[in-house]
C-alpha cells in the first residue's frame, strides 16, 4: 500500500539529478566517427591545440583505442582534473560497445557515459521489510558522510556491472560471493548532471539483495563509515523530507519505492516517476 498520497516531494530529486543544458555551453566529441561526449569548455583550447577540432565544429579522436587513455593521462598531469587512477570503459551511448577507455575522473570532462552499480540490502526483520543503509566516509570526495545503499559503485573498464557488484559488496560491505550471486538485478536508472567538475552521464543498475536476518555487513575498505539497519518506512520519510542520501541513492529508492507500490506506480506522479528514472530529464541533443 502507499504510504502517502502526496508524491510530488520526490519530483525534486529527479530535478536535481536532470540538470544538464547543453545547447550553448559544450562541443560535440566523436570518437571512432561516433558522437560519444559532450566537451566541457575548459577544454576547448586544450584540444584545439591538439589540433582535434574546434569548439565551434566540434572534437573527433579518429583512434580512440590508442589515443583516449593517453590523452586522459597528460590531462591529469597538467591539472585539469583529479586522476582516480582506475580506467572506466567509454562508450559512446547506452547498450554500445567500449570504444576507448580513459581515467573515471575524466569522464565528466568530455561528457562520457559512466556506469554504476547499487544495491538495496533487504531484511525481513518481525514480519517487516527494513534496509542496511550506509554511511558514506567523511573523507569521500562526493558527498561525503552522506547516506548510501548497502553497496554502490562504478563499473571499471573491463567489468560487467555484475562482477563490479561482486567487487564492491566484498570490499564495501564484506559480502560473501555466495551470498552476492543470490542478487538480482531489477532495472536501470539515467540521469545527466551538470556538475562543476563537468557534465555527468550516468547508467546506474540497480539490484535488489534479500539477506537473511543474521547477516550484518561490515566495512572492509574506507569507502563507507557504518551501516545502519532501518524500517522501509524510516527511509521512505527520509528520502520524501531531508537530502540525507546522496543524490544518486534517492532515484535508486524512489525506484525501490515504486515496484514495492509504497508510490503508487499507476497514479499520475508514479508513471511520471518511472518515465523520469528510465529516461531522464535532460535529452542529450546536438547544440542550436
Amino acid at each position: 500500500m502507499p504510504l502517502e498520497n502526496d508524491f510530488s516531494p520526490f519530483f525534486r530529486h529527479l530535478q536535481h539529478c536532470n540538470t544538464a543544458a547543453l545547447s550553448s555551453q559544450r562541443a560535440p566529441f566523436l570518437l571512432a566517427d561516433q558522437l560519444a561526449g559532450w566537451v566541457n569548455p575548459a577544454l576547448f583550447t586544450r584540444l584545439e591545440h591538439e589540433k582535434l577540432g574546434t569548439h565551434t565544429t566540434g572534437f573527433h579522436l579518429p583512434f580512440p583505442q590508442q589515443q583516449l587513455e593517453i590523452l586522459g593521462e597528460t590531462l591529469a598531469q597538467e591539472g585539469f582534473y583529479t586522476s582516480h587512477h582506475e580506467l572506466f570503459d567509454v562508450i559512446p551511448n547506452m547498450d554500445k560497445p567500449a570504444v576507448g577507455r580513459i581515467d573515471r575522473g575524466a569522464l565528466p570532462l568530455f561528457g562520457f557515459v559512466a556506469s554504476g552499480v547499487h544495491m538495496n540490502g533487504l531484511v525481513y526483520r518481525d514480519h517487516k521489510l527494513h534496509l542496511w543503509i550506509g554511511k558514506r566516509s567523511a573523507h569521500k570526495r562526493l558527498d561525503p558522510s552522506k547516506l548510501d545503499n548497502l553497496v554502490a559503485g562504478g563499473v571499471p573498464a573491463g567489468f560487467s556491472p555484475r562482477e563490479a557488484l561482486a567487487k564492491e559488496a566484498e570490499e564495501e560491505a564484506n559480502i560473501p560471493s555466495t551470498l552476492i550471486a543470490q542478487a538480482i538485478e531489477v532495472g536501470r536508472i539515467v540521469y545527466a548532471l551538470d556538475r562543476p567538475e563537468g557534465l555527468r552521464r550516468d547508467i546506474l543498475y540497480c539490484y535488489d539483495l534479500f539477506l537473511p536476518e543474521t547477516f550484518i555487513p561490515s566495512a572492509i575498505d574506507c569507502e563507507v563509515d557504518s551501516f545502519e539497519l532501518l524500517p522501509i518506512e524510516d527511509v521512505f520519510s527520509l528520502v520524501q523530507t531531508t537530502e540525507a542520501f546522496k543524490f544518486n541513492v534517492n532515484l535508486v529508492l524512489i525506484d525501490l519505492f515504486l515496484r514495492l507500490k509504497l508510490i503508487d506506480p499507476t497514479s499520475t506522479e508514479g508513471q511520471r516517476l518511472r518515465q523520469g528514472l528510465n529516461e531522464g530529464l535532460s535529452p542529450i541533443s546536438p547544440r542550436k
